[in-house]
This record gives structure tokens, C-alpha cells and sequence, in this order.
């Protein structure tokens, strides 16, 4: 088996779902001596109301850790993260794609766990995000699923699929229609079935049976399934049997994942919920007959039920409906599982199984799992990545001179997209008229006329990012107004202050133009637009003055027209930014602060809006 390596296993499950083949894999190589970083199932299609637990239970595991990961046990550490839903989005592809491998990044660096390898069951984008984005030894798809016909939502996965085939050093497979599809991508497929802890079962089977309390009030036979209730059980089968046979218990032991509302009236159908995974073998023992009553469909034809194994561990006769792993099972070992073609043929199946079962059917049952057990699959598993590792070494040695130039030509290539791209970026920004253009539908512009009072919009640091110059371009503006007789009064709105409070400044300006002392209105206390609105027009409304010249620059008029609209829109405003300013002036070309504060105003309109203020 695997020794002393770091693993990464992305699963399609979380680590306490059903036990299945990705927690017993994984455990297995931690208790071998790896290190295991398990990552939890992030999902392959948008989550609904049935969900809500998992999502709960989610939350619960991330706050149990750090940032989500937590120690299971030595060697093995869960990562349960947080992810936004609709995993086919680009958005929230980059989003998740982000987070995740910000935590992954740190911890990797914590715990010096270099150059791992990357063991996923789950073929998503966020997956073949992380694969391409870590540096790795080498990777794995374990295709357990056929994910793309699994749900109409999961259908986007194909394309991700495809490229993570491509990707991968190695590919296992559980069933052979699943073995046909990996082969047209990658030329090495593996079959490897999921199977058996035979040994935690054979414990279990050899010792004193031990009764159950769920079931020792049920009347025999006890007729058993263990696994997810989900949508792919036939539940017409189910309800067929049980109505056919009352004396007969029909037990489910999973979780439910789907409606079961036309079982649930039936007296002799019980469902047990899920059980820790120590209690199943000792519940298939009080087990009569076991059950796979799988609906064939294009999902689960490729579907090689973890359960059979299990069930034959415990030398349990199993009925199935005739999935063609199943059959292929069958045909390998002799028929040792009652496959049917139909309920009158399940039902007979199981009348004979309760007749005439024996001692040396059980026993040969016991052989045939002892032969799928994990142990074994596991170590066939290792051989192969030990393998492909030495290979990797090996090719690598061989080929260096190659990679290294491959790496060069690949940095080139990136720095040669880059400087274009900045290239074109200054053109665009620098020297077209796309600045202009965004800058057009800020702008309201009229012609000055005659009005109550001049109100002016203080520019704190304005567009150069240092307090002064737009606060006095748009003081000796608005004195320039006064003095040609638009209004008698100016009000000087700003409670920004750099030594000297910007309305104050704004005065002296004034003053120093010959607009009289008493004709000036302060009002110190605005901190922003929407302020500067509110508190002039408390102003105006406290003088009864119905219309002003608006004195500020050009790219604040829109998102100033906007908030007058809403909050003050008796007053009539007469729009008179600065004509000719040296920062929002097109003669002067465009630079830096043209752009950062054009970009500003955009964001404090959408801020504004937001917050409810336009």
C-alpha cells in the first residue's frame, strides 16, 4: 500500500454520509501513513429545500474547525468548505475557485504538505480548478458516478468531465459502461468495483449475534435494505412485495432522499434512518434476505451497488433487480445473487431464499466477498500509483531539458499577455475617448438664469487626491455667478477639513472676490453628496427658497440630480458644474485623476443606491 505520501481527496460526499468507498480509501492510506486532506463535497448541481440539513450540518462542520478544516484523526484532517451555490456559473466558478484555494494555500504551507496527490471523486469545475491550480505529484479520478445523467441540473459537468479525464495520470473506474466512456479520453482506465471492510464484517459475523433494538420488534422474516433511500429505489416494487407479503417486515436502513409518501402508509415498511457505520454489519445479520431494488435507468446502469458486498460479507442471500454490474457480478461468480427480470420474479426469489437457503450457500457468499474486499482493491490501487510515480520520476529525468523549455516558453508567454494586455489597457484608457464616454451620462450642464441662491458642493480632496484646488475652482465660480447677478446669496456646503474646514475656505475665497460677508451661508456639517443635498435644502425650505444655481464638478451632477430628485425635488435646480476645470477639463487630456473620479462617482451611485438614497 501507499506510504508516507500527502493525499488530496476532493469526494462527491461528506465524510459523514453513508460509509462508502471514499472514506474507507482514504482512511485506509491514513492509517498506512499518509497524510489526508479530505475535502467534503462541494457540489454538482444548485441546492433545494431537501438540502437545508446538509447545508446546516455544513455550517456546523465549518465552525468546528479552522476555516473549515478540522482533525479526524491522525493522518486525517477535514476540510469542510464553504461554497456559493450554481457551480456551472463563471462568477461563481472564480469566486469559490478563490476562497477555496486561499485556504488550501495556507494550510499546504502549515503543515509543509508539498507536492500531494490530488484523488478526486468529483469531476466539477471547482475541481479542475483546484487540480490546475495546486502543485501536485500526480492525479486521480476515481469515476464512481455517471454524473452528467444523475440530474437534469448535472448535465454541465460533461465538459469538466472531459478535461479532468484529460488531466488525469490515472483513471478508476466502478462499472464497465463507465470503463468504455473514461477510455475514449485516457488511456489508462482501471476497473476497480467499490467493496467490502471484509474484516470489520467477518468480526461482526463471527461473534455472538448481537440483536438489534430496531428490529427485535418486528415480525419475521425481516426482508432488508441498506443504503440512501433516494429516487432510483422502485418504490412500485416495494410497494408490490409488501402488499403481497404482510407477514413480511421490508426494513430500510439509510437516510431519505427522496419522497416516499406512497410507502409510508404501509404497515409493514419500516425506515430506520441512517446508523453509524459500526451498527450495519450487525443489522444485515438480522437480516433475512437482502434487497438491491434499483429502478434500471441511464444512471444507475453504471451503478455497481456498494451494498452487495456487504451483504454477501454476511453471508446474507441477496435479491436485485437486474442492474447490469449486477448481472455481470452474477455471470463471474456463478450466480450467487437472485437476479430478477420483474416483480413476480422478485417476489419468487424471495419465497425461495426464505424456503431454501444453506449453510453452504452463506459460506460461499463469505468466499466470493473475502475476494472484493478492500483491503485487496486497495493495495491493486496502490500498485498502480506506485507505479505511475516511479514512471512520472522517470520520464521527468528523461525529459528535463524538454520541461524547463516548456517552462520558459510558457512564462513568455504569459509576460508577452500581460504587456499586451497592459498596452492595450492604456490605449483604451489613455488615449480614446472611452474616458469621455463614461463620463458623458455624469454630466448635466445648463445655462445659468436667475435664481434664489447659489449652492455650492464643497470638493474636499476632489479629483487630484489633495485637499485646495477643485474647493477653490468651484468658490471662484460660484463668486463669479453672484458678482454677474444669477442670486444674491451663496451657501457653501462641506464638513470636510484639511487644517481648515472646505466651506470656510470656500468663504475666504469669496470674500477675497468681493462677494459680501453677509450674503455668505455656511453649512459645515455635510460629510457627502447625499449630506450636502439634505442640509441645503434644510436651508433653502428655512428661507423659503425654491430654486439654486448647483455649483459643483461635472461628475457629480448626476448622482447630486439623482438624491434632489428623491429627497428634495420642490426645489428647482439649475445645473452649473465648473465650465473649465484642470481635472474634468477634455482639454487637458486625460490622466489619472480623471479616471479615479469618474470610477467614483459610478461607485457612490450604486453605494447611494444601495443604501436607499436614490
Amino acid at each position: 500500500m501507499l506510504k508516507n505520501e500527502n493525499i488530496i481527496c476532493i469526494s462527491s460526499i461528506d465524510w459523514e454520509f453513508i460509509w462508502q468507498g471514499h472514506q474507507e480509501i482514504m482512511e485506509s492510506f491514513a492509517k498506512n501513513g499518509n497524510r489526508v486532506l479530505f475535502i467534503e463535497n462541494t457540489g454538482v448541481r444548485a441546492p433545494g429545500i431537501k438540502d437545508i440539513p446538509r447545508i446546516k450540518a455544513r455550517l456546523k462542520n465549518w465552525f468546528k474547525g479552522i476555516k473549515g478544516i478540522r482533525k479526524q484523526m491522525d493522518n486525517l484532517y477535514i476540510f469542510s468548505p464553504l461554497v456559493l451555490p450554481f457551480p456551472y456559473a463563471h462568477l461563481t466558478r472564480w469566486v469559490n475557485r478563490y476562497f477555496l484555494l486561499d485556504v488550501l494555500g495556507k494550510w499546504i504551507k502549515a503543515m509543509d504538505f508539498n507536492n500531494p496527490i490530488i484523488w478526486t471523486f468529483l469531476p466539477t469545475p471547482v475541481s479542475v480548478d483546484i487540480i490546475d491550480k495546486l502543485v501536485k505529484k500526480m492525479v486521480i479520478y476515481y469515476c464512481i458516478d455517471n454524473f452528467s445523467v444523475s440530474s437534469i441540473y448535472a448535465k454541465k459537468i460533461k465538459k469538466s468531465e472531459v478535461a479532468l479525464l484529460k488531466k488525469a495520470d490515472l483513471v478508476f473506474v466502478t462499472s464497465s459502461a463507465l470503463y468504455e466512456y473514461c477510455s475514449k479520453y485516457n488511456g489508462k482506465v482501471y476497473k476497480f468495483p467499490f467493496a467490502v471492510s471484509f474484516d470489520k464484517f467477518e468480526t461482526a459475523r463471527s461473534g455472538i449475534p448481537r440483536p438489534s433494538e430496531d428490529l427485535t420488534k418486528m415480525q419475521r422474516p425481516i426482508i432488508g435494505y441498506v443504503g440512501g433511500v433516494h429516487r432510483w429505489i422502485d418504490q412500485r416494487l416495494i410497494k408490490e412485495l409488501a402488499e403481497r407479503n404482510s407477514s413480511y417486515s421490508f426494513v430500510f436502513v439509510g437516510p431519505v432522499q427522496t419522497d416516499i409518501s406512497s410507502l409510508l402508509y404501509i404497515k409493514n415498511v419500516y425506515f430506520l434512518g441512517n446508523k453509524e457505520h459500526g451498527e450495519i454489519p450487525h443489522l444485515i445479520q438480522n437480516f433475512d434476505v437482502c434487497l438491491i431494488p434499483y429502478l434500471i435507468t441511464d444512471y444507475t446502469k453504471d451503478v455497481y451497488p456498494t451494498k452487495l458486498n456487504e451483504y454477501l460479507a454476511m453471508g446474507k442471500a441477496v435479491v436485485s433487480t437486474s442492474l447490469p454490474e449486477v448481472a455481470s457480478f452474477n455471470k463471474r461468480y456463478g450466480n450467487i445473487v437472485y437476479v430478477s427480470e420483474g416483480i413476480e420474479d422478485f417476489d419468487n426469489y424471495i419465497k425461495k431464499v426464505l424456503v431454501n437457503d444453506s449453510p453452504g450457500a452463506a459460506n460461499r457468499r463469505i468466499e466470493v466477498a473475502k475476494e472484493n474486499s478492500w483491503s485487496t482493491r486497495i493495495e491493486e490501487m496502490s500498485n498502480l500509483v506506485k507505479e505511475a510515480i516511479e514512471k512520472g520520476k522517470l520520464d521527468r529525468e528523461r525529459k528535463w531539458k524538454e520541461y524547463l523549455l516548456i517552462f520558459f516558453r510558457r512564462a513568455k508567454r504569459r509576460t508577452v499577455r500581460v504587456a499586451v494586455f497592459l498596452v492595450l489597457l492604456y490605449l483604451l484608457l489613455f488615449k480614446s475617448p472611452f474616458i469621455w464616454f463614461l463620463a458623458s451620462p455624469l454630466k448635466i450642464s445648463d445655462v445659468p438664469k436667475k435664481a434664489d441662491a447659489i449652492v455650492v458642493f464643497g470638493g474636499g480632496v476632489g479629483e487630484t487626491g489633495s485637499p485646495g484646488k477643485s474647493t477653490i475652482e468651484r468658490a471662484r465660480y460660484a463668486a463669479d455667478l453672484y458678482n454677474k447677478g444669477y442670486a444674491d446669496t451663496i451657501i457653501f456646503s462641506s464638513g470636510y477639513t484639511y487644517i481648515y474646514n472646505d466651506a470656510e475656505n470656500m468663504r475666504l475665497v469669496a470674500l477675497s472676490t468681493g462677494v459680501p460677508e453677509k450674503d455668505i451661508i455656511l453649512d459645515e456639517k455635510a460629510n457627502n453628496t447625499y449630506e450636502n443635498v439634505v442640509y441645503s435644502a434644510e436651508i433653502l425650505n428655512k428661507h423659503n427658497w425654491g430654486s439654486i444655481l448647483l455649483v459643483s464638478s461635472p461628475y457629480n451632477m448626476r448622482r447630486a440630480a439623482l438624491i434632489f430628485n428623491k429627497f428634495a425635488n420642490n426645489i428647482k435646480i439649475v445645473y452649473t458644474p465648473v465650465p473649465k476645470g484642470q481635472f474634468y477639463d477634455r482639454t487637458f487630456g486625460v490622466n489619472t485623476q480623471h479616471i479615479r473620479a469618474i470610477m467614483h462617482e459610478y461607485m457612490g451611485i450604486i453605494y447611494y443606491w444601495w443604501k436607499g438614497y436614490i
